[in-house]
């Protein structure tokens, strides 16, 4: 079958992830669109879906976000993987009943000890009850109000089990909103948005796991089941794959899995220019949007708290933002050198090194610097560790990876990954 079927390399199957995650090209959609579009937006860090969005939409401004979950067309929920995800109100009422079993599982992988011997169902009842009177709560409040049935657990485990798995809940407003800190506070989904959750599917039918397949693939194709079952944490997939198998085409990856795709999906030329963009921290969690090489892994910045450039189709630098005061540290993936073609993820010759732009600042939590000027590293370099984290803000430059003699295809010179980026956080005067 392998001899007859397409295969994908790396580099396509990166370029067409980059396209469907609107990171090749810049879109013009509503916000809510693009949400949808991508399946959900990773929003465990409150301010990192206006950096997604800023990187993915022409014309974005960070109201346009912060509006939408002020008028709830948009919500903040615990879903895929048990993670907070920033999805449509449609999907997340849709989706959360095919993810509750999962919730549940993930909840008590986590608390097993401290909750055992809680009846889960009496322990929902009771959180419902607290929760009727319409007042929003946090975790620690909602577990408090029960504590007095089910001591033992302690408000983590109870708070984690009651928000996150056993009643469909949103995170409220004002978190989530623009340069806004503020604590996470819950409401049952039915109260926020005014409709009650879908039911659960009848046995032996699974439409939900059919549209996510869709969904998925839509956002993150061509993939197989495995990736699929990465994505979103669901177990009992492989049956609405296989329900869906007729409308899909096959291809397989250089390793030999068989990979699924929509027939109309975009599958851009593996030559096609890879921009820089600049990602949040905690990204789309998918395989195929590829970490630093296994060699620069360990020069690699983390990702909690650091703001990502993506040289073509790779991460290749880092900022850290610290909180409220504005000051940052850049730093890239590997040492700045050029040499001989490495590595099949970033694809082309050896990197080199170009400045993102003076103005290269979505605006994501602390404010960060306009001023980015400085020299720009030579290859070989290293980025300066010495000196105060502003000190070196100033002297170094957001960094780019591109590949020389356009092993990428990406830009190579500064004009052409120019930011305009305006003090508001938006991006409307930037090309794609």
């Amino acid at each position: 079958m392998s001899g007859h079927t397409p295969v994908l390399g790396i580099r396509a199957l990166n370029r067409a992830t980059l396209a469907r995650q609107l990171l090749l090209d810049r879109a013009d959609l509503p916000v809510p669109d693009a949400v949808a579009h991508l399946g959900g937006m990773q929003a465990q860090e409150p301010q990192e879906p206006f950096v997604g969005l800023w990187s993915r939409l022409r014309a974005f401004r960070p109201p346009s976000l912060s509006d939408r979950l002020t008028d709830r067309r948009l919500v903040r929920t615990h879903l895929m993987r048990r993670t907070v995800h920033l999805v449509t109100a449609d999907d997340v009422l849709a989706w959360r009943s095919r993810h509750d079993a999962m919730l549940r599982q993930k909840v008590l992988g986590t608390y097993r000890r401290e909750l055992t011997g809680v009846d889960l169902a009496e322990l929902a009842a009771a959180g419902r009850e607290v929760m009727s009177d319409g007042e929003p709560r946090s975790m620690g409040e909602l577990a408090r109000a029960v504590a007095g049935r089910w001591p033992a657990p302690g408000p983590r485990a109870m708070g984690e089990m009651l928000a996150a798995a056993l009643i469909p809940m949103a995170q409220l407003p004002p978190r989530g909103l623009w340069r806004t800190r503020a604590g996470a506070r819950y409401l049952p989904l039915s109260d926020w948005l005014g409709r009650d959750v879908d039911p659960p599917s009848p046995p032996g039918t699974d439409p939900v796991g059919r549209a996510l397949v869709r969904r998925y693939l839509t956002a993150f194709g061509p993939a197989a089941s495995a990736d699929l079952r990465a994505w979103c944490g669901l177990a009992g997939l492989p049956a609405a794959v296989a329900a869906v198998r007729e409308e899909l085409v096959v291809f397989r990856d250089e390793r030999g899995r068989e990979l699924l795709d929509l027939p109309d999906a975009p599958r851009p030329d593996p030559g096609t220019p890879a921009p820089v963009r600049f990602l949040p921290a905690v990204r789309q969690r998918d395989p195929r949007l590829p970490r630093p090489q296994p060699r620069h892994r360990r020069r690699a910045p983390r990702a909690v708290g650091r703001r990502c450039p993506r040289g073509p189709g790779r991460r290749s630098g880092g900022r850290d933002v610290e909180r409220g005061r504005g000051h940052g540290d850049r730093r890239p993936a590997a040492p700045l050198d050029r040499g001989r073609p490495r590595g099949r993820r970033g694809g082309g010759a050896g990197p080199g090194v170009l400045p993102l732009g003076r103005t290269e600042r979505p605006g994501t939590g602390g404010r960060l610097p306009r001023c980015l000027t400085g020299p720009v590293p030579r290859a070989g370099d290293r980025l300066p560790r010495t000196g105060s984290a502003t000190e070196q803000m100033r002297r170094t430059p957001i960094l780019g990876i591109y590949s020389p003699g356009g092993g990428a295809g990406v830009p190579t010179t500064p004009d052409a990954v120019r930011r305009s980026s305006p003090r508001d956080g938006s991006n409307a005067a930037e090309p794609g």
